[in-house]
């Protein structure tokens, strides 16, 4: 009789266990992140002191984090006022970029997926996005064409936002970004 509690509680500390680290895993790129307004990056997910929930993340999706010295990956799924980025409405990233030798915006649903579309536009280079005037970028999302940079959404209910930094001359120190101002996400109006 005094093995059926002790059993039940393995039983329960086991399943608890084993959700919260499915949950991490699945649900996370690791603890080591670093935010910046809607931005959220992983600085050491591609280095040897990623923690052990990054390194199980990346393992799980197959995905090859970059290397610090090579880049910095950063993703947004709200905007700054932390509502999840709608595709149904229209939103702005407006704001100058860090320095960096290259960097890319490409917009995916909320599973990673690139959207697809009849224009065939998923994402933005440095090379090829039109700059406002004091440097600063100005990207649409929408379901609908837009003059100037935009991505179409597709309508999806539910977006997300890669923005990935190639050698970029700045660092990060776990937990805080290192004065490195990113630009901000505001959604506007809605269908």
């Amino acid at each position: 009789m005094r093995l059926l509690p002790l059993a039940f509680t393995l039983l329960v500390a086991t399943i608890l266990g084993l959700g919260v680290t499915w949950f991490s895993v699945t649900h996370s790129r690791g603890l080591d992140v670093v935010r910046a307004g809607a931005w959220q990056g992983w600085p050491r997910a591609g280095t040897a002191k990623a923690d052990p929930y990054a390194r199980a993340a990346f393992a799980r999706s197959g995905e090859l984090p970059l290397e610090l010295a090579d880049g910095l990956l950063f993703l947004a799924a709200t905007d700054d006022a932390g509502r999840p980025i709608d595709g149904r409405c229209e939103t702005r990233i407006v704001g100058v970029l860090p320095q960096a030798r290259l960097w890319t915006l490409t917009l995916m649903d909320q599973d990673g997926h690139l959207i697809a579309n009849d224009a065939g536009r998923f994402g933005f280079t440095s090379a090829e996005v039109v700059y406002r005037d004091d440097g600063a970028i100005d990207v649409r999302l929408s379901p609908r064409a837009r003059s100037g940079n935009w991505l179409p959404t597709g309508a999806r209910p539910r977006l997300k936002v890669a923005l990935r930094l190639y050698d970029a001359p700045f660092s990060f120190a776990s937990g805080a970004a290192d004065a490195a101002v990113l630009p901000k996400i505001t959604q506007e109006a809605c269908l």
